[in-house]
């Protein structure tokens, strides 16, 4: 659990960085590389709200 809120994290940290260059630098490669890392960040958020349900049911 603990690795995945690791990933969850530092993938957050990357769509913050990554947008943030979309928006105050106009880079449009880090636009796509924003919504890459929401695709992953919901992934790892849906792996995480099975995970926690398990944990809760023990």
């Amino acid at each position: 659990m603990k690795d995945l809120v690791a990933k969850i994290n530092a993938e957050f940290e990357t769509f913050k960085t990554e947008s943030e260059s979309l928006l105050e630098k106009g880079v449009k490669a880090a636009g796509a590389r924003a919504r890459k890392s929401t695709l992953e960040l919901e992934k790892l958020l849906k792996e995480f709200r099975k995970v926690s349900v398990e944990e809760s049911k023990k």
